[in-house]
């Protein structure tokens, strides 16, 4: 396994952790404040969302020889700021044991294979495009409120892009960090390196949280994330079994919400990241990048006010650019992918623009709206003519 690690996959694991915890950390923020939770809960929630995306990855990552990287669920703590105060957190930890589980029956009977091999190629890489879409929009729309910090990180992308394509985002992300301290005046003052101390949570279940945040929280993880994150695996070449993944998840999920970590789930926008070349040039080594990804999240669990100390101290401007400009490849496949789906292009095409809408409806987020508006389009516009394609082939070939 040593022989196969670089730089590029350590960086780019390195990469995923930082855009996690400068982005989607920021929804736990106003989850504890609507709580009104002290900042020793609060340090144990981060530690085990971190340690429950590091045993997982780490495990995944080595096990299946592909980069599975794993997460929190970003929409489900968005359920968590409607939520609170109105529920305990006692409640809350009943509710992820049982999200973990229903998750981990779906896993386990096969159902989420099924439902991802009726999903047509082009759709799924419709709909990733359009998730990721959003992000490569901010690295440029971050221009607006901090020109001198956004401009110097896109021309040196486009630099380190051309001299040393293989350590480009490194780089980036080196000068990065130096123009946000000489231009924004960044200070890291405030961080102290101190070990987290986790909070054990006893569950108690109720129906109202059942009902209100497991049940919601199984369908936003499977739609929000477990969905886009296994068609990033897929569409990267990687024949990931969801079986597999959802089962380490759930169960690593279990463990962590007794110190309040919401459910596991594989990573969506992250992922994107370590299944790419800049990873490695070898797919088969990328798997590399799941596993730093997996320990980088294991030094941020043990270090878990330090570590959202040290990140909030950066500019947003900072961290939009960054995760914009490295998933400029992801896009760019994915557009294609969808593009080249000739049978189905315009629905593959509506899907994307579904998706990058950022449309939200009874509670469901872009992606699932982008597969189900998608799938219909290609029914009622594609399939006859899938059908009439075959028809012809057949008839030829006789």
């Amino acid at each position: 396994m040593f022989k196969d690690w670089s730089l590029p996959a350590v960086t780019a694991g390195f990469l995923a952790v930082l855009i996690s915890y400068s982005g989607p950390l920021a929804i736990f923020f106003q989850a504890a404040q609507s709580a009104d939770v002290s900042p020793a809960m609060m340090t144990s929630w981060v530690w085990a969302i971190s340690m429950g995306a590091a045993i997982s990855g780490i495990v995944l990552s080595a096990w299946l020889k592909m980069p599975v990287v794993t997460a929190w669920s970003a929409p489900g703590t968005a359920l968590l700021v409607t939520l609170f105060p109105g529920l305990s957190l006692n409640e809350a930890v009943g509710a992820y044991l049982t999200a973990a589980l229903i998750i981990l029956a779906i896993g386990i009977s096969g159902s989420f294979d099924r439902l991802m091999s009726v999903i047509p190629r082009g759709i799924a890489a419709g709909m990733m495009a359009g998730i990721l879409f959003q992000f490569g929009l901010g690295a440029f729309q971050a221009i607006e409120g901090t020109p001198l910090l956004a401009v110097g990180m896109l021309l040196a992308y486009l630099v380190f892009k051309r001299l040393a394509p293989r350590y480009c985002l490194i780089l980036l992300l080196v000068t990065g960090a130096g123009l946000a301290v000489g231009l924004e005046g960044a200070s890291l003052d405030g961080v102290r390196w101190q070990l987290a101390s986790p909070v054990f949570i006893a569950p108690e279940w109720t129906w109202h949280a059942t009902l209100s945040l497991a049940l919601p929280l199984v369908l936003v993880s499977l739609t929000g994330q477990f969905l886009p994150g296994m068609a990033i695996l897929r569409g990267a070449g990687y024949p990931a079994s969801a079986r597999s993944i959802i089962s380490v998840t759930s169960l690593t999920s279990m463990v962590v919400a007794f110190f309040g970590g919401i459910t596991t789930a594989i990573a969506a926008i992250t992922a994107a990241i370590c299944t790419g070349k800049d990873a490695h040039e070898n797919p088969d080594k990328r798997y590399v990048a799941g596993i730093a990804n997996g320990l980088f999240y294991l030094i941020g669990g043990c270090f878990a006010g330090s570590i959202v100390a040290l990140f909030t101290a950066l500019p947003g401007a900072f961290v939009a650019v960054l995760a914009g400009l490295a998933l400029i490849g992801a896009i760019s496949a994915n557009i294609m992918t969808a593009i080249e789906a000739e049978d189905h292009r315009e629905a593959s095409v509506i899907t994307f623009m579904v998706t990058a809408s950022g449309l939200s409806l009874f509670g469901l987020g872009a992606a699932f709206w982008g597969v189900v508006i998608g799938c219909v389009a290609y029914a009622l516009l594609h399939r006859r003519y899938r059908k009439r394609q075959v028809h012809c082939q057949e008839s030829h070939g006789k």
